[in-house]
């Protein structure tokens, strides 16, 4: 669970920095192909901030698109953290969250006990 001492106007600051994140961070093409992906079912939000595969097995293009969204994500939450005095952890939980009420209906959320689900 986040840190009780994060100040409101800093999770401000940080949901800011994650919005911005959420648009604007991906090329045009990463960002088609991260959601498609998701449509597809083939890869989820991970609890940790992060995304995986849902499935053990996917296509080479999946595993790359996945690597290369959560090292830009690293970067991103690393950036943030360091502006905001948190660490990179709470940047991820919060990450998350955003992620979660951002995620359609139908895709996939991991679940507090590492379980895919899709959202209702």
């Amino acid at each position: 669970m986040m840190n009780s001492t994060l100040h409101k106007s800093t999770k401000i600051s940080v949901y800011m920095a994650l919005v911005w994140i959420m648009l604007i961070s991906m090329p045009a093409a990463l960002a088609q192909s991260l959601d498609e992906a998701k449509a597809t079912g083939l890869i989820g939000e991970k609890r940790d901030g992060y995304i995986g595969l849902v499935q053990g097995s996917a296509p080479p293009a999946v595993v790359s698109l996945v690597e290369d969204v959560n090292r830009q994500r690293r970067e991103r939450y690393q950036q943030i953290a360091q502006e905001n005095n948190i660490s990179v952890e709470q940047v991820a939980q919060l990450a998350f969250n955003k992620a979660v009420e951002a995620t359609r209906s139908g895709h996939f959320l991991e679940d507090a006990n590492g379980r895919w689900v899709r959202k209702p």
